[in-house]
């Protein structure tokens, strides 16, 4: 009998036993794979992200009107089983919204009705599926949670000639529950189209003043996939 007494002959099983693992382990993901070769368990895109985002209170004296915006950044989906996929980024997401109340002083009652832009940077945690390859590209479905760091908060009074300023009181860190769908087209080669549509549930405050306001919004999702 043979014995592997040489530290070369060690060294040489141990290499072979690996080389052997690694090929196993190759052919057992592509097999998972359903033997697609050119199937890619990673893709990265850049994206843009038209944005309608309201308040929601908790004191029904305060009340509020949708703003318009935009969101963008880098996003990409990491295959965990076939037509599964992790998906993540980091979205700079610019929300505004507008916030009324009423302010009395004597008998005078008036309302205030301030504009609120807030800016996000964003990681979704989200998990992502997706239909099989077809001759136009794939559907997904998603579904998970972004958190998110507050960049910049600032305020614009109803009054004459009046600007964006500073805005205190935001609370530092954001939370929502994501849901969306949408088509990854297919350009051809490695390039592809997206477009989708989400909608992200705000469930953390926003401002900390007397309506306790959360932040939701709805989104258009345009990108370059590659």
């Amino acid at each position: 009998m043979l014995r592997l007494s040489h530290p070369l002959l060690r060294k040489s099983s141990k290499a072979a036993i690996c080389i052997l693992a690694f090929i196993c382990t190759t052919l057992t993901t592509q097999a998972q794979y359903g033997g697609y070769p050119y199937e890619r368990n990673m893709r990265l895109g850049l994206v843009i992200n038209p944005n309608i985002s309201w308040f929601n209170f908790d004191n029904a004296q305060y009340s509020g009107n949708p703003g318009y915006r935009f969101g963008y950044g880098l996003l990409a989906d990491f295959g965990f089983a076939r037509n599964y996929y992790f998906s993540t980024g980091l979205i700079i997401n610019d929300l505004r919204a507008q916030e009324m109340h009423q302010v009395e002083s004597g008998d005078i009652i008036s309302t205030v009705n301030n504009t609120v832009s807030l800016k996000y940077a964003e990681v979704p945690l989200t998990i992502k599926l997706k239909t099989e390859e077809r001759n136009f590209g794939r559907i997904y479905g998603q579904f998970g949670v972004t958190a998110g760091v507050r960049v910049s908060a600032r305020e614009r009074r109803e009054l004459p000639d009046a600007d964006f300023q500073s805005l205190s009181g935001t609370d530092l860190v954001r939370l929502g529950l994501q849901i969306g769908t949408g088509v990854e087209w297919n350009l051809g080669g490695n390039l592809g189209l997206l477009t989708g549509a989400s909608y992200n549930n705000g469930f953390t405050r926003a401002i900390r003043n007397g309506g306790e306001p959360k932040i939701s919004y709805v989104a258009l999702q345009i990108g370059l996939l590659f």
